[in-house]
Protein backbone atom coordinates (compact mmCIF):
# COMPACT_ATOMS: atom_id res chain seq x y z
CA UNK A 1 0.00 0.00 0.00
CA UNK A 2 1.13 3.40 -0.88
CA UNK A 3 -0.11 6.65 1.01
CA UNK A 4 0.37 10.54 0.22
CA UNK A 5 1.95 11.55 3.20
CA UNK A 6 0.57 15.04 3.24
CA UNK A 7 -2.79 16.03 6.05
CA UNK A 8 -3.45 19.94 5.41
CA UNK A 9 -0.30 21.19 3.59
CA UNK A 10 2.01 19.54 6.58
CA UNK A 11 4.54 16.77 5.14
CA UNK A 12 4.65 13.92 7.80
CA UNK A 13 7.62 11.06 8.12
CA UNK A 14 7.04 8.11 9.54
CA UNK A 15 8.59 5.38 11.29
CA UNK A 16 7.90 2.13 12.26
CA UNK A 17 5.84 2.04 15.70
CA UNK A 18 6.84 -1.40 16.71
CA UNK A 19 3.32 -2.85 17.46
CA UNK A 20 0.49 -4.18 15.71
CA UNK A 21 -3.17 -3.24 15.05
CA UNK A 22 -6.02 -5.74 14.25
CA UNK A 23 -3.07 -7.74 13.55
CA UNK A 24 -1.51 -5.56 10.57
CA UNK A 25 1.41 -3.02 10.83
CA UNK A 26 1.25 0.29 12.86
CA UNK A 27 3.10 3.29 12.09
CA UNK A 28 4.40 6.53 14.37
CA UNK A 29 5.04 9.89 13.07
CA UNK A 30 7.77 11.78 13.68
CA UNK A 31 6.03 15.47 14.53
CA UNK A 32 3.54 14.49 16.79
CA UNK A 33 4.01 10.95 18.07
CA UNK A 34 0.36 10.01 16.52
CA UNK A 35 0.00 5.84 15.84
CA UNK A 36 -1.43 4.84 12.65
CA UNK A 37 -2.91 2.23 11.08
CA UNK A 38 -1.21 1.13 7.90
CA UNK A 39 -4.12 -0.42 6.15
CA UNK A 40 -6.04 1.77 6.83
CA UNK A 41 -3.86 4.72 6.30
CA UNK A 42 -5.55 6.14 9.57
CA UNK A 43 -4.28 7.78 12.59
CA UNK A 44 -5.70 6.03 15.72
CA UNK A 45 -3.60 7.43 19.06
CA UNK A 46 -2.26 10.67 19.65
CA UNK A 47 -2.90 14.15 18.34
CA UNK A 48 -3.91 13.56 14.87
CA UNK A 49 -6.50 10.24 15.72
CA UNK A 50 -8.55 10.65 12.95
CA UNK A 51 -6.94 11.84 10.28
CA UNK A 52 -6.16 9.82 7.25
CA UNK A 53 -3.77 9.69 4.39
CA UNK A 54 -5.18 9.71 0.77
CA UNK A 55 -4.09 6.04 -0.93
CA UNK A 56 -2.46 6.19 -4.38
CA UNK A 57 -2.40 3.35 -6.88
CA UNK A 58 0.35 0.85 -6.19
CA UNK A 59 1.23 -2.70 -7.14
CA UNK A 60 3.09 -5.78 -5.67
CA UNK A 61 4.74 -7.47 -8.87
CA UNK A 62 7.75 -9.33 -9.51
CA UNK A 63 10.55 -7.18 -10.48
CA UNK A 64 10.94 -8.80 -13.32
CA UNK A 65 7.64 -7.91 -14.78
CA UNK A 66 7.77 -4.28 -13.12
CA UNK A 67 11.18 -3.65 -14.81
CA UNK A 68 9.56 -5.20 -18.61
CA UNK A 69 6.74 -2.46 -18.42
CA UNK A 70 9.25 0.02 -16.76
CA UNK A 71 13.02 -0.41 -18.17
CA UNK A 72 14.13 3.36 -16.75
CA UNK A 73 12.96 2.09 -13.10
CA UNK A 74 16.07 3.29 -10.42
CA UNK A 75 16.00 0.47 -7.73
CA UNK A 76 18.07 0.63 -4.24
CA UNK A 77 20.34 -1.64 -4.41
CA UNK A 78 20.67 -3.28 -1.06
CA UNK A 79 21.27 -6.60 0.23
CA UNK A 80 18.19 -9.08 0.70
CA UNK A 81 16.72 -12.28 0.83
CA UNK A 82 13.47 -12.90 -2.02
CA UNK A 83 10.93 -11.47 -0.86
CA UNK A 84 8.07 -14.67 0.23
CA UNK A 85 5.26 -12.66 -0.74
CA UNK A 86 3.30 -13.68 -4.05
CA UNK A 87 0.25 -12.76 -5.78
CA UNK A 88 -0.72 -16.66 -5.72
CA UNK A 89 -2.68 -16.67 -2.90
CA UNK A 90 -3.78 -12.79 -2.08
CA UNK A 91 -6.62 -11.07 -2.97
CA UNK A 92 -6.44 -7.04 -4.84
CA UNK A 93 -8.56 -4.93 -2.27
CA UNK A 94 -10.52 -2.26 -3.84
CA UNK A 95 -11.55 0.25 -1.33
CA UNK A 96 -13.95 3.51 -1.76
CA UNK A 97 -15.69 5.02 0.04
CA UNK A 98 -17.04 3.02 2.90
CA UNK A 99 -16.83 -0.27 0.61
CA UNK A 100 -14.86 -2.69 0.29
CA UNK A 101 -14.45 -5.86 -1.90
CA UNK A 102 -11.68 -8.14 -2.33
CA UNK A 103 -10.90 -10.21 -5.59
CA UNK A 104 -8.79 -13.63 -5.38
CA UNK A 105 -5.78 -13.09 -7.59
CA UNK A 106 -6.42 -17.51 -8.51
CA UNK A 107 -10.18 -16.45 -9.68
CA UNK A 108 -9.07 -13.31 -11.19
CA UNK A 109 -6.80 -15.04 -13.33
CA UNK A 110 -9.54 -17.81 -14.63
CA UNK A 111 -11.84 -14.67 -15.84
CA UNK A 112 -8.97 -12.13 -16.96
CA UNK A 113 -11.15 -8.95 -15.83
CA UNK A 114 -13.39 -8.64 -14.01
CA UNK A 115 -16.23 -5.94 -14.38
CA UNK A 116 -18.23 -4.17 -11.14
CA UNK A 117 -19.07 -1.69 -9.05
CA UNK A 118 -18.10 -0.64 -5.92
CA UNK A 119 -19.78 2.69 -3.84
CA UNK A 120 -21.38 3.50 -7.12
CA UNK A 121 -18.49 3.81 -9.46
CA UNK A 122 -17.80 1.71 -12.20
CA UNK A 123 -14.61 -0.58 -12.00
CA UNK A 124 -12.50 -2.95 -13.43
CA UNK A 125 -9.86 -5.33 -11.92
CA UNK A 126 -7.49 -6.61 -14.75
CA UNK A 127 -4.87 -9.14 -15.16
CA UNK A 128 -2.72 -8.68 -17.64
CA UNK A 129 -3.26 -11.10 -20.67
CA UNK A 130 0.32 -11.00 -20.89
CA UNK A 131 2.17 -11.57 -17.68
CA UNK A 132 -0.03 -12.64 -14.36
CA UNK A 133 1.79 -10.86 -12.34
CA UNK A 134 0.74 -7.66 -13.54
CA UNK A 135 -2.60 -6.20 -12.49
CA UNK A 136 -4.42 -2.87 -12.51
CA UNK A 137 -8.14 -1.41 -11.14
CA UNK A 138 -9.64 0.98 -13.46
CA UNK A 139 -12.38 3.40 -13.41
CA UNK A 140 -14.62 2.17 -16.66
CA UNK A 141 -16.31 5.31 -17.04
CA UNK A 142 -14.91 7.31 -20.66
CA UNK A 143 -17.76 10.27 -20.07
CA UNK A 144 -20.44 9.37 -22.31
CA UNK A 145 -19.87 5.58 -22.01
CA UNK A 146 -19.08 3.20 -19.25
CA UNK A 147 -16.87 0.78 -20.95
CA UNK A 148 -17.61 -3.22 -20.26
CA UNK A 149 -14.23 -4.96 -20.56
CA UNK A 150 -13.19 -8.47 -21.71
CA UNK A 151 -9.73 -9.88 -22.61
CA UNK A 152 -10.64 -10.86 -26.27
CA UNK A 153 -7.75 -12.87 -28.30
CA UNK A 154 -5.53 -11.56 -26.11
CA UNK A 155 -6.44 -7.76 -26.04
CA UNK A 156 -8.32 -5.97 -23.10
CA UNK A 157 -11.11 -5.08 -25.14
CA UNK A 158 -14.35 -2.64 -24.50
CA UNK A 159 -17.13 -5.01 -26.19
CA UNK A 160 -19.81 -2.26 -26.68
CA UNK A 161 -17.32 -0.30 -28.84
CA UNK A 162 -14.64 -2.81 -29.28
CA UNK A 163 -12.02 -0.21 -28.27
CA UNK A 164 -8.76 -2.16 -27.24
CA UNK A 165 -6.52 -0.50 -23.75
CA UNK A 166 -3.06 -1.15 -22.62
CA UNK A 167 -3.86 -3.55 -19.82
CA UNK A 168 -1.44 -1.88 -17.91
CA UNK A 169 -1.52 1.65 -18.57
CA UNK A 170 -4.83 1.74 -19.51
CA UNK A 171 -4.51 3.76 -22.53
CA UNK A 172 -6.52 3.40 -25.66
CA UNK A 173 -4.28 1.30 -28.19
CA UNK A 174 -7.52 0.98 -31.13
CA UNK A 175 -10.33 1.69 -31.81
CA UNK A 176 -13.33 4.55 -31.94
CA UNK A 177 -11.93 5.49 -28.42
CA UNK A 178 -8.31 5.23 -28.67
CA UNK A 179 -7.94 8.57 -27.64
CA UNK A 180 -9.29 7.74 -24.61
CA UNK A 181 -7.85 6.27 -21.14
CA UNK A 182 -9.39 4.27 -18.15
CA UNK A 183 -8.36 5.88 -15.05
CA UNK A 184 -6.31 4.50 -12.74
CA UNK A 185 -7.83 3.64 -9.09
CA UNK A 186 -5.68 2.40 -6.22
CA UNK A 187 -6.00 -1.20 -5.28
CA UNK A 188 -3.42 -3.59 -2.42
CA UNK A 189 -3.00 -6.66 -2.18
CA UNK A 190 -4.09 -8.59 0.77
CA UNK A 191 -4.59 -12.32 2.30
CA UNK A 192 -7.94 -13.09 1.93
CA UNK A 193 -7.74 -13.66 6.27
CA UNK A 194 -6.31 -10.49 6.67
CA UNK A 195 -9.30 -8.81 4.49
CA UNK A 196 -11.79 -10.39 6.61
CA UNK A 197 -10.16 -9.52 9.74
CA UNK A 198 -9.83 -5.76 8.68
CA UNK A 199 -12.98 -5.16 6.66
CA UNK A 200 -15.52 -7.56 8.18
CA UNK A 201 -18.17 -6.00 6.75
CA UNK A 202 -16.59 -5.98 3.17
CA UNK A 203 -17.04 -8.38 0.05
CA UNK A 204 -15.32 -11.37 -1.08
CA UNK A 205 -15.94 -11.32 -4.86
CA UNK A 206 -16.76 -15.09 -5.44
CA UNK A 207 -16.66 -15.34 -9.55
CA UNK A 208 -20.15 -14.64 -10.20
Amino acid sequence: MVHRREIDGQVLAFGNQGDLYLNAMTWFDHGTGSVWSQPFGEAILGPLTGSTLELLPSTLTTWESWRDTHPDTLALNAFSTRSGFGLDLMTIVVEIGDEQVAYPVELLRERGVVNDVVFGLEIAVVIDPRDEQRWSVFSRNLGNTIAELEVIDGELTDTLTYTTFDPVRGLGTGGPLAARALGHLPGFTAFEWEFVNLFPDGRVWDGS
